[in-house]
């Protein structure tokens, strides 16, 4: 027996699919960061910084993005990736001068 197959039209189909991608990019992306970044501080922390925690990780990351906006999504996940014990160290350093709390 073939499965019976339920017609679409593609203009629903696509109003369907830009639906679904504001809901992923809202919800989705918030979730994937914060999973990241507290990723990211664990690392951190095995290796021996026991007090840093996935905010300021992302305090760290997205000072950036305030001047230029928030890129895209493979880019945030590169930058979190990528974040290095001394450029954290250095901005932590730098914003304590500042007289900014972290």
């Amino acid at each position: 027996m073939a499965e019976e197959q339920i017609p679409v039209e593609e203009d629903d189909y696509e109003e369907d699919q830009a639906r679904n991608d504001e809901e992923w990019d809202e919800a989705y992306m918030s979730r994937v960061i914060e999973e990241l970044c507290i990723s990211k501080a664990e690392e951190f922390r095995l290796l021996g910084y026991e007090q840093v925690t996935g905010a300021d990780v992302w305090q760290c990351v997205s000072e950036p993005y305030i001047k230029t906006g928030m890129p895209r999504l493979h880019r945030i996940v590169n930058d979190i990736l990528t974040l290095k014990i001394t450029k954290f160290m250095n901005q932590m350093t730098l914003n304590a001068y500042k007289g900014i709390e972290f």
